[in-house]
């Protein structure tokens, strides 16, 4: 397994808790469960994505343009995450942030599987991609399910 593959198993999971969060009602268990699910995976995957994909891309000069657009995208995913934190999920304005988080991770998860994987793939060869996967699975596991 290479990086690009590891980081899209984790992206696919996104993809789909982030559509089940946008179709939950009110204050309920669904979609309280919707979005930890949504919000760990994401937290463990740009953990993991940026310690164990970026920071190493950001060797090159070509990889850090990249590496600080994904890194800022991120942030903003984590600033959406956080007026979920603080705001009532009975509340309309909680749906509307939760619709706007979707769409960020939608585009950002396109973006990077149709721009930079495809630049990075010019930065690293065959071996740094293997190792960079291990590397990222198992901070990826380390994030997710921490001991």
């Amino acid at each position: 397994m290479n990086i690009f593959e590891a980081l899209r198993e984790s992206h696919d999971r996104q993809r789909g808790y982030a559509d089940a969060l946008t179709v939950t009602h009110g204050d309920n268990i669904e979609r309280k469960e919707a979005y930890e699910r949504l919000k760990a995976e994401l937290q463990a995957h740009e953990t993991a994505e940026e310690r164990c994909f970026y920071i190493p891309l950001m060797a090159h000069d070509n990889g850090i343009d990249l590496s600080r657009h994904a890194i800022s995208e991120h942030h903003e995913m984590d600033e959406m995450m956080e007026t979920l934190d603080e705001t009532e999920m009975s509340s309309p304005a909680w749906l509307v942030t939760a619709k706007k988080l979707t769409h960020k991770v939608h585009h950002h998860l396109k973006e990077e599987e149709q721009k930079f994987f495809q630049a990075a793939g010019k930065l690293l060869d065959e071996s740094q991609k293997t190792a960079l996967a291990k590397q990222y699975l198992a901070e990826y596991q380390e994030q997710i399910a921490p001991t």
